[in-house]
């Protein structure tokens, strides 16, 4: 039985675009994140019909640039794509300077932001640590729902567990992983 392209992750749809050059699963990723696109578009521009104008560039840069470029994390890149091309549309007509100054500002201080980058970094460490941490079958799940991007069927192909399991592996680990985490913060006095 064939399968209906809109049940494919991103990750099959840009395998199948590059190993049959059908650009129509390409055109099944843009639809699927053009709403995304014109938040992403109406939150810089503040235009509606500007940012659907550049939701349709981004498509076209997107068109073109898969074909160039290896994209592994589709929807990240997509955002970047239209964040950019937007910022190069302010930037062409002036608006974008202001903006800049306005961020500049908030960012005098730059003694905040690295305690605030050092802070990120350390709860990335607590979560690889607080991961480890989990059994072994919510370990498995986490890993690869949320860092491997695999979505429950295809973690139960893999590992043998039902849709169910996979589910419940997935709601008791991140459960867990909150209850640890929020163990070692009160053990550090966060």
């Amino acid at each position: 039985m064939r399968r209906n392209t809109s049940d494919f992750t991103d990750v099959e749809l840009l395998a199948a675009f590059r190993a049959s050059g059908d650009r129509s699963m390409l055109g099944v990723i843009l639809e699927r994140y053009t709403l995304l696109l014109l938040g992403v578009c109406m939150k810089y521009l503040k235009d509606e019909e500007a940012a659907r104008d550049m939701v349709q560039q981004v498509h076209l840069k997107a068109l073109t640039e898969w074909e160039k470029y290896p994209v592994e994390y589709v929807k990240s890149w997509l955002y970047m794509v239209a964040r950019n091309e937007c910022l190069m549309r302010l930037r062409s007509s002036g608006r974008v300077v202001a903006d800049i100054e306005v961020v500049a500002a908030r960012l005098t201080n730059e003694e905040t932001t690295f305690d605030l980058l050092r802070e990120k970094e350390s709860r990335l460490d607590s979560m690889e640590a607080a991961i480890g941490m989990l059994p072994e079958q919510q370990r498995d799940c986490i890993e690869r729902f949320y860092l491997n991007d695999q979505s429950y069927r295809q973690i139960s192909e893999s590992t043998g567990y039902s849709i169910k399991e996979v589910k419940s592996h997935l709601q008791n680990g991140k459960r867990n992983l909150r209850i640890i985490i929020e163990k070692k913060e009160q053990r550090d006095g966060r």
